[in-house]
């Protein structure tokens, strides 16, 4: 049979999804990418914002439309399934099975009933079909060796070390889908990271919802700073960068294994969400705006070259106008290389949407459009200011006339930030690490020329 897969919401969500389908290759199963050869199409949700939601909702009516057609099984899984199974059990009879994130240890056993059950009713009007019996093969444990099958290309994969959150910021809805924080042990990263590289992965991403809790539960400190060191020590791994540090988790052991070690990328990630102390408080964040400030003078201190991301949210209750004048202030100041803002989701079930005043949706559209006017203008400064540096790129992919390689720096996260153009020279430059010196800049794109 052959099995096609939508992978919807975060790279931790896309880690999950080459794991499952680890186990259909696992038993032979034949992977598709295109939805009408499928006899199984399987789809991973998100269900962290509203607008999160209404894309897997329209995902799964999309493909629960190939029924008519070759597909014989719609299966729906993730955090959108752990968060409203049962109504999405009866608003939704197209699919053939749900399967909630903490029944992931079964998602194997399931998907084989499913289809097993099916084939006991399919043999009772033909009686030369052979039923097959296969073993159950449980979906790892969160601490355990992940083997998957890596959708991202031939050059770099995530490495989920972590999974939930326990931070249980007023506005979030991630512990009450994941759970709280949960550590992997470390030798089976190490041993994961290992696998990775055997595959000709030369880039390895680790990401948790927060890596700079990785640790605290089985080891009884952080353990971050050791385990990118670890890494780090795999000969085969060009570059190590990590995402998604919470301030308060961002040590000066941290900072100091950044900067010394020429692997790990120059690169912090770290959502404040906002710089008002009331914001702060009242969305439950473990930190304040004068630590914010002094931590980021720290690390541009430490690492002169650094590149600093954040993610933003406007719009959230009981933001004044005060409060948001300060944040927009804080971000011309601040001068970060890149930024994301969000409007403030209002999700059910969290404190945050129990509060008085919240914000009507033409305040936090018109809040968001200034904060990312503000930032464009200083992303292209901060890119003006890159301007006949010479920088290290892996080449990943050709224009579509082919006049250009387009790659990233270590200052680029794939998928996120921007790229660089490199006129073609006619060499067979792809999936290779070559050296340029930056000539233009375009928005938030760099243009090239090798060295």
């Amino acid at each position: 049979m052959k099995v096609g897969f939508v992978s919807l919401g975060c790279s931790k969500n896309l880690i999950d999804t080459e794991i499952v389908i680890g186990h259909f290759k696992k038993h032979n199963y034949e992977i598709v990418n295109n939805p009408e050869k499928a006899d199984i199409i399987i789809i991973n949700t998100c269900g962290f914002i509203e607008s999160a939601k209404e894309e897997a909702i329209n995902t799964i009516l999309e493909m629960a439309e190939y029924k008519k057609k070759k597909c014989k099984y719609l299966i729906v899984i993730g955090c959108l399934v752990q968060r409203y199974y049962k109504e999405l059990k009866k608003a939704l009879p197209e699919v053939d099975l749900f399967i909630k994130i903490d029944e992931y240890d079964y998602l194997w056993e399931k998907i084989e009933k499913l289809i097993k059950e099916n084939i006991v009713e399919e043999s009772k009007t033909n009686t030369s079909n052979k039923i097959t019996e296969i073993r159950p093969l449980p979906m790892p444990r969160c601490e355990e060796f992940l083997d998957r099958v890596i959708t991202t290309g031939e050059n770099f994969a995530y490495l989920k070390i972590g999974e939930g959150c326990s931070n249980r910021c007023t506005y979030c809805a991630i512990p009450y889908i994941r759970g709280p924080f949960v550590s992997r042990k470390m030798e089976d990263i190490i041993e994961e990271a290992k696998m990775l590289v055997k595959k000709g992965i030369r880039e390895i991403i680790v990401i948790a919802q927060d890596t700079t809790k990785y640790g605290i539960d089985i080891y009884g400190e952080p353990k971050l700073p050791e385990l990118l060191q670890k890494i780090s020590e795999i000969p085969e791994v060009k570059w190590i960068r990590f995402l998604y540090s919470y301030p308060e988790g961002v040590s000066d052991k941290l900072i100091e294994v950044v900067k010394n070690n020429e692997k790990i990328c120059k690169y912090f990630d770290i959502p404040i969400q906002h710089i008002s102390n009331r914001m702060l408080k009242m969305m439950n964040r473990k930190t304040s705006k004068e630590e914010i400030e002094e931590l980021l003078a720290k690390i541009r201190k430490e690492i002169p070259n650094v590149v600093l991301r954040t993610s933003l949210m406007v719009g959230f209750p009981g933001e004044t106008e005060q409060d948001f004048k300060e944040l927009y202030e804080f971000v011309q100041n601040a001068k970060f290389d890149k930024l994301g803002t969000f409007m403030y989701s209002k999700e059910e079930g969290t404190p945050a949407s129990r509060m008085q005043n919240q914000i009507n949706g033409n305040t936090k559209r018109s809040r968001y459009n200034k904060i990312m006017k503000i930032q464009q203008k200083i992303s292209n400064e901060n890119l003006q200011n890159k301007i006949e540096q010479e920088v290290e790129v892996l080449i990943e992919n050709k224009t579509f006339d082919g006049k250009y390689f387009v790659g990233r720096t270590k200052q680029d996260v794939p998928d996120i930030d921007g790229l660089i153009y490199i006129k073609n020279n006619d060499k067979e430059l792809m999936n290779q690490f070559v050296t340029a010196k930056i000539v233009d800049v375009k928005e938030y794109d760099l243009i090239g020329k090798l060295i």
